[in-house]
């Protein structure tokens, strides 16, 4: 269901259903949820790297177990385990790159739209579907896609169902590098070791800038960067990093 492989400092993640195009059921979800705790306690691992086994990232979420649903409250808890899972890797103190071949459709746009950045291979799809099947994205999408696209662009993603190439993406901004095909996993593992080479604290505390501060005023979200650096000042990584600079190496950070 979820393969993990730890690569010197960084944790690839691996959807592992290649039969069901890396479709994300509730088993899945709970050993994403598993994965990420066991991440988060080894400071042996400072970035992550997100993909999927065979020919696709991800079709979605898993419409076998949804159509074993027999109420709307069935389907809202497994909605529910989804989100839960997806902000956890959001919120997750370790930047994340979703290495994406194939096509990412529904829950698994969803599932890289919740890591920090995204490499996508030339030519691969990225979509939001539901529409056609008479729903909506339910695990974040309708909200995570208009704060990385022109809203323009992603009501039309959302309300026609209509994919976009990856070409179209990059252009846009959704994702951060274009991948030959077959070589989406490499770039986005050397993405994740420049990620790794950082200071921990500071990646923590700039994730957390970046994503609290779009919903703050910019008077306030100002003053809470003042504060957070005013904190970084204080740890044994940035009195590294200075020494590192002067001595022209790169720093040894140690998350202290």
């Amino acid at each position: 269901m979820l393969r993990v492989e730890l690569r010197d400092r960084i944790a690839v993640l691996t959807l592992d259903r290649p039969r069901q195009l890396n479709a994300i059921g509730s088993e899945t979800v709970e050993r994403l949820k598993q994965a990420l705790h066991a991440v988060r306690d080894n400071d042996d691992v400072r970035a992550l790297v997100v993909t999927g086994a065979g020919r696709a990232f991800s079709a979605g979420a898993d419409l076998g177990e949804i159509e074993s649903f027999t109420s709307p409250g069935q389907f809202r808890a497994f909605v529910g385990r989804l989100t839960e899972a997806f902000a956890l890797l959001d919120e997750f103190p370790k930047p994340s790159v979703a290495a994406v071949h194939g096509f990412a459709f529904g829950g698994g746009l969803e599932l890289a739209l919740a890591c920090d950045l995204r490499v996508v291979e030339r030519g691969a799809r990225l979509g939001l579907p539901e529409m056609k099947l008479g729903v909506l994205p339910g695990a974040g999408g309708t909200q995570r896609l208009p704060r990385l696209l022109p809203p323009a662009i992603a009501k039309q993603m959302i309300l026609t169902g209509e994919p976009i190439d990856a070409e179209r993406a990059h252009a846009l901004g959704l994702v951060n590098e274009l991948a030959e095909p077959g070589e989406a996993l490499s770039v986005a593992e050397t993405l994740a070791a420049t990620l790794a080479a950082g200071a921990p604290l500071a990646l923590a505390a700039g994730k957390r800038l970046i994503g609290h501060g779009l919903g703050m005023d910019l008077e306030a979200a100002i003053a809470y960067e003042r504060e957070t650096v005013s904190v970084l000042f204080s740890t044994e990584d940035r009195a590294e990093g200075l020494k590192a600079f002067r001595e022209r190496r790169p720093g040894d950070f140690r998350g202290v």
